[in-house]
């Protein structure tokens, strides 16, 4: 079994375990799912993930979870570029990559849109605070900050952190005001 099928494997377990999963898990690129900026590089480049990413998505697909991209890049074409080369455009059933000042407000109005999913069962997973932030108290959602220092190769999920990890995430979350203790409880489950 490869590294992939094992992180898969490892995830459809712990995702298993949780009583309750979100119904749409969404995804920043930039040095979320990858370890870089599009802007820096060029569309005939060969990208990479993350070493768990791959994995990651494949489980949530295996549970049933939807998956989609807000990214704010400034060069759409190039991330699209990486996702076909990745093979990962069929997984994501939205796909909102465009420069924009609304700690992409704009981006989860038009996911919502295409879906059809409640802001409060979505599950956000980006580098930068501040969209964490805007959008978590704004629409409901919940959103989980990727560590970006290159320290933490699972998307902010570490499958094995130890219990009080997950309670601090809980924690923290439970206090802001826009998020209601039903939310952080399944963030603490999921985490």
């Amino acid at each position: 079994m490869g590294d992939v099928e094992k992180v898969k494997e490892e995830a459809v377990q712990i995702l298993g375990a949780s009583e309750v999963l979100p119904k749409l898990v969404v995804f920043d690129l930039d040095y979320t799912l990858w370890p870089f900026y599009c802007e820096c590089r060029s569309k005939r480049e060969m990208p990479s993930l993350y070493p768990h990413a791959t994995g990651i998505l494949l489980a949530l697909k295996q549970k049933g979870i939807h998956l989609a991209i807000a990214s704010r890049s400034p060069t759409p074409h190039i991330a699209s570029s990486f996702l076909n080369k990745l093979n990962l455009n069929s997984i994501f059933v939205a796909q909102e990559i465009f420069s924009s000042w609304t700690h992409k407000t704009d981006h989860f109005q038009k996911i919502h849109s295409t879906t059809g999913v409640p802001f409060n069962s979505m599950l956000f997973f980006d580098d930068e605070n501040r969209n964490i932030q805007a959008l978590s108290c704004k629409s409901g959602m919940i959103g989980i900050i990727g560590i970006k220092d290159g320290s933490d190769k699972r998307l902010g999920w570490e499958w094995g952190q130890p219990w009080s990890t997950k309670r601090r995430a809980y924690k923290i979350l439970s206090k802001l005001e826009c998020i209601s203790e039903e939310q952080a409880e399944m963030v603490g489950q999921v985490l």
